[in-house]
This record gives C-alpha cells, sequence and structure tokens, in this order.
C-alpha cells in the first residue's frame, strides 16, 4: 500500500514537474530564443537577391526599391505594437506566422516562375508583408521577455537579439542540407520554418509576475556560453566549407550540429525548474510543519464608527509610475483613461502629450513620441543603422562589382550573420555590466558604436582586396550592436508600460535611413556609375536588361556620404549622453526591484501551489502593473 501511494505520489510529481517546464519562465526564453533564430530572413537579403534581379530583370535601383520595402516591412511595426497592447501575445504570433508564409510563398511563386511575372509594386507588397512578420515575432516574444524580466532587460535583448543575428548564419546551414545549391529554396524555406516555429509558441509565450530570481542573470550567462558555442560552430564550418567544399550529405551533418546546439538551452531549462520545484515542495512541506504545531489567534480588531473612511479612487494620470496599482482601461492606441468607478476624469492625453513624466517613469505614447530625446533617438538611429543596412543589403552587388566569386559572397552573408550576433551579445550583456557596475550611460556606449562603423564605410568607399571580408566583420557587428543598446534606452527612458508600440517606433527609423542610403544614394549612384560604364563600352541598355557596374568606383561615392551620415549620427547621439547624464547616474531599477519585492511577500503569504510560472491573474495574460 505504502509502495503504491509513494509510486502514484512521484508519478504525480512528474506530471506537476513537466507542467511547471512546460508553462515556465525559462522554457519561455527557450521557445523566444527558436524564434528569433528563425526570424532573421531579412538579413539574408544579398543571398537571394541575386535570383530575384536576374529573374525579374531588375536593375539596381529597382532591386535597392525592393530592398526598403523589406526593411519598411521588417522595421515599422506600430501595427503589431498596438495589436499587442489588447490582445495577448498569441495573438500577434498568430498573425506574424500567417504574413511571414504568405508573403515569402508568393515571392517564391514568382522566382521560380509558378506565376505570371508580378509587377515591381507587386513584389514591394509581397516582401513588405513577409518581412512585416518579423516585428510581430519580435513584439510577441521579445517584448513579452523584456516585460518578465525586467532588471535584466539589456540581457534579454542581447541574447534575443543575437539569435536573430545568428539566424542567417543558421538558416544557410539548413536550407543547404535541405536544397543544396538551390537558393530559390532558400526562399521557400524562410517562409515556412518561421511560421511553424510561431505557431508551435503560442500556448507558451505570455506575460507572467515578475519576481526576482537569485541566480537569475547565471542562468542567462549559461545561455550565452551556449549561443558563443554555436556562433564559434559556425564560424569554423562556414571557415571549412569555403576551403574544402561540402556535398548534401556534409552539410546535413553540419546542420545536424547547428540543431543539438540550438536545443542544448532546453537542458538549462529543466535544471533551473527541477531546483524550483524542489525548493517549492520543501518550502510547503516546512510551512505544514510548522503550523501543525502553533496555535494561531486571530483578534479582531474593533471597528468604531469613526474609523470608517471612505477613499475615492486616485485617478490615472500621464505620470503614474509603473507601479502604481490603480485600475486602468487601456485603448487600441496605448492612452490610459481612469477607472469606471473614479470620481474624476483622467486629462486628456492630447493635453499632457508636452507635460511628460520624470524619465524611466511611464510615458504615453504621445508623449514619448514629441518628446526631444526619441527625436534624438530617432535621427541618430536613421545614420547609423541606415547606413549599416545599405551595405548588408548590397553585399552581393558589392562582391559582384569587386569580381568576388559567388561563394565568396556566400561567405560575406554568414561573417555579417555571425558577427551580427556578436555585436548583439555583446553590447547587451556589456552595456548591462558597465551600467550596473560603473553607471556607464547607454547612449555613450551608442556613440562609440556608431563611431566605429565609420572604419566599415571606409573599407568599401576605398577597397582592396580583401577589404570586404573585413568590412563584413565590422559592419556586421556594428550593426548588431546598436539593436540592444537602442531597445533598452527606449524602455529605461519612456517605461515598460507601452513598450510594444515605442519598441516598434524605435525600429522605423531602420526604413526611413535604408530609402534615404540604399535607395536615393547606393542605388542612385550604382546605376549612374553602370550608365557611365555601359556608354563607355559603347553598348546600349535595353528594356529588362541587367545594368551592371564594375570596379571600386561603383560604390565609392555612396560610401562616402554614408560615412559623413554617420558622422553626423554620433554627433547627434552625443547630445542625449549630455540630456540623460543624471538620470543614468541613478538607480533606474529601483523600483523594479521593490515591485519584485512585493510580489514575492504575497506570494509567500498567498503561497498556493501554482508557482513562479503562473500567468498573472484576471488580467487575461496582459502586462502586469509593476
Amino acid at each position: 500500500m505504502v509502495v503504491a501511494e509513494s509510486t502514484s505520489s512521484n508519478g504525480g510529481d512528474i506530471a506537476r514537474l513537466a507542467w511547471q517546464v512546460y508553462r515556465g519562465r525559462w522554457f519561455m526564453v527557450f521557445i523566444s530564443l527558436l524564434i528569433m533564430a528563425a526570424a532573421g530572413a531579412t538579413y539574408m537579403f544579398g543571398l537571394y537577391s541575386p535570383d530575384i534581379k536576374s529573374s525579374l530583370g531588375y536593375d539596381q535601383t529597382t532591386l535597392n526599391l525592393l530592398s526598403f520595402f523589406k526593411d519598411l516591412g521588417a522595421n515599422v511595426g506600430i501595427l503589431s505594437g498596438l495589436i499587442n497592447e489588447v490582445t495577448p501575445p498569441w495573438v500577434v504570433l498568430v498573425m506574424g506566422a500567417g504574413m511571414n508564409f504568405g508573403g515569402y510563398f508568393m515571392i517564391w511563386l514568382a522566382v521560380t516562375g509558378r506565376i505570371a511575372r508580378p509587377k515591381v509594386w507587386q513584389m514591394c507588397l509581397y516582401i513588405c508583408i513577409g518581412a512585416n512578420s518579423q516585428s510581430f515575432a519580435n513584439t510577441g516574444s521579445l517584448v513579452t521577455c523584456v516585460k518578465n524580466f525586467p532588471e535584466s532587460r539589456g540581457v534579454v535583448l542581447g541574447l534575443l537579439k543575437g539569435f536573430v543575428g545568428l539566424s542567417g548564419a543558421i538558416i544557410t546551414q539548413l536550407y543547404h542540407a535541405t536544397y543544396g545549391d538551390d537558393r530559390k529554396g532558400l526562399i521557400l524555406m524562410i517562409g515556412y520554418l518561421p511560421a511553424v516555429i510561431s505557431m508551435l509558441s503560442v500556448h507558451t509565450i505570455r506575460i507572467m509576475k515578475v519576481v526576482r530570481q537569485s541566480n537569475e542573470l547565471k542562468v542567462f550567462y549559461n545561455l550565452l556560453y551556449i549561443s558563443l558555442a554555436l556562433a564559434g560552430f559556425l564560424m569554423v564550418i562556414i571557415i571549412v566549407q569555403k576551403t574544402v567544399g561540402f556535398n548534401r550529405g556534409e552539410y546535413g551533418a553540419s546542420a545536424a550540429v547547428v540543431v543539438a546546439l540550438l536545443f542544448l538551452p532546453l537542458a538549462i531549462v529543466i535544471k533551473e525548474e527541477i531546483d524550483l520545484f524542489k525548493a517549492k515542495k520543501l518550502a510547503l512541506h516546512d510551512m505544514s510543519t510548522n503550523t501543525s504545531h502553533i496555535n494561531v489567534t486571530v483578534e479582531k480588531p474593533t471597528v468604531t464608527d469613526q474609523s470608517i473612511t471612505t477613499q475615492p479612487p486616485k485617478p490615472t494620470t500621464a505620470s503614474s509610475s509603473s507601479t502604481s496599482n490603480t485600475t486602468t482601461t487601456t485603448t487600441a492606441a496605448g492612452f490610459s483613461s481612469s477607472d469606471v468607478n473614479d470620481t474624476k476624469q483622467a486629462p486628456s492625453c492630447w493635453t499632457t502629450m508636452f507635460r511628460p513624466p520624470e524619465r524611466g517613469e511611464d510615458y504615453t505614447i504621445l508623449q514619448a513620441l514629441v518628446s526631444v530625446d526619441m527625436l534624438i533617438l530617432f535621427v541618430a538611429t536613421i545614420c547609423g543603422v541606415g547606413g549599416t543596412l545599405t551595405l548588408i543589403d548590397n553585399l552581393g552587388q558589392i562582391g559582384a562589382s569587386l569580381d568576388y566569386t559567388p561563394k565568396a559572397i556566400s561567405t560575406f552573408v554568414s561573417l555579417v550573420s555571425i558577427w551580427n550576433y556578436l555585436g548583439r551579445v555583446t553590447s547587451g550583456f556589456t552595456s548591462e555590466f558597465f551600467l550596473t557596475k560603473y553607471k556607464f550611460p547607454r547612449p555613450l556606449m551608442l556613440t562609440l558604436i556608431l563611431l566605429f562603423s565609420c572604419v566599415g564605410h571606409l573599407l568599401i568607399a576605398f577597397a582592396f582586396p580583401g577589404s570586404v571580408y573585413l568590412a563584413s566583420v565590422i559592419i556586421g557587428f556594428c550593426f548588431g550592436a546598436q539593436w540592444p543598446i537602442l531597445f533598452a534606452i527606449i524602455s529605461e527612458i519612456f517605461g515598460l508600460k507601452y513598450y510594444s508600440t515605442l519598441y516598434n517606433f524605435g525600429a522605423a527609423a531602420s526604413p526611413v535611413g535604408s530609402y534615404i542610403l540604399n535607395v536615393r544614394v547606393a542605388g542612385h549612384l550604382y546605376d549612374k556609375e553602370a550608365a557611365k560604364q555601359m556608354k563607355a563600352l559603347g553598348l546600349e541598355r535595353g528594356k529588362g536588361k541587367d545594368l551592371s557596374c564594375k570596379g571600386v568606383e561603383c560604390y565609392r561615392m555612396s560610401f562616402i556620404i554614408i560615412t559623413a551620415a554617420t558622422i553626423f549620427g554620433t554627433l547627434i547621439s552625443l547630445v542625449l549622453v549630455w540630456r540623460t547624464r543624471k538620470f543614468y547616474k541613478s538607480d533606474i531599477y529601483k523600483k523594479f526591484r521593490e515591485s519584485a519585492a512585493e510580489t514575492e511577500l504575497v506570494t509567500r503569504d498567498e503561497r498556493n501551489g501554482n508557482g513562479e510560472g503562473s500567468d498573472v491573474k484576471g488580467n487575461s495574460e496582459q502586462p502586469t502593473k509593476h
């Protein structure tokens, strides 16, 4: 009988543990890593763009226009942000999955000739829809993780955005193993793979209670070490593939190692959840043991008429802290109003838009959009990200103009992907460390990265043999490093209440910079130089004929202009450093520690066996009010 009860108890513990792992905070982080590892298709445009150009007969300006709409879709995620303000994250993930498959599947049909040749505006629409799914994936998973780990936001952003940067090299290995050298198959893969992963994660990604875990940072560092091992393997295998050349079976073996390393973080997740399960079980046992020997007498206080007072609820204002417990109603635009039972009406968002709260408190969407700090960040991002993205999107054409082989161009794309990852994790973890230990402001870190990216631009402007390899490393690192810092700055200055929308507004600066520097500058000057070369050779360009340019002159003037724009962005970012110097010297995470301590106290007093992985109660999985 005892054996039967023990077996039943063990079986029940295993079932509860399995459910805790599946619904736990760390499993959600693991699933988010997988989503991010498949969400970087937009960074692989340089790999499959030559097929689009040749199959549809585009010139460079038209191809760069297509690239602009790709960047527009990938970075203008205001819609996904607003949707995420009023729905659970799974809604955003499902919508993103549908858009991803629909957009890239139509491009694949066009490039393979399975449908009539689309018009340029139709191709722009397809790639914009497909790329826009990336913002839905980021909003649904990454923003949710930042809200669940507010004191480790730099680390979370660096790690998750790092996997986005690494996704190009990951998908390249998977596509070679699946389709060989058929680059049109790559377009199909980036259509269905991210969509499948997002659909499988809809029950896992959600807002949870914010709690403090003593070894939280250690767990993130363990995940970082695994990601570094993955990046190191990819770097080595790319070099080997370039030197030796792989067949389909050898690509399959390398892809199997990549998949194994991608799932290795699951071991850390299970270990952490087992430790939490044991700690919770021990705490419940100690509590029951202690209470069984204690007689508790509860005395009700005497209530007099004089002690009964009615306190009207306080109205919600634009400057309310995120730690407020006041009940609010959130509109689709993200503006807060008073509780329906409030005796006073909250002021209109239009009347408070120029009266923002202190930095670090929760701005409304309008207060953030019209603030000088956001304007500075937007301009600096236009210059910095716009310039680096121009180089990344033109890698295929840059390599062709300098007579690099297709295999070398594929290597450039992989190098950008790996160093994009390294830039993201380095800036995320390093900026968090220096901010916590030395109060080193993140805006200053952004300034240094912008300045360093100028070196990569000049290596293209004054190219020499092998310079594109070095430029790919520098630009990949700088492009990746800008994102975690930008998104962390937005969350720190403007608060987390409407972070879903403000996060995506910050990203919208990227397509603006891409259009100005890529389409209007690089694409225009490339076609101008190509036409000049064809005229010198006595050739005339026919309609639909590829317009090609050869030599360093194709991109020299473009990247001199881009370097000048980046230097301007560096100077602008210094203004933000000066404006926020006092804010970053203060304890910017104090309120989150206090909120987590209160939650931990309430959880201890009201322990009911739900564990720390429980969803926020009574809130339909909407963001917790800190």
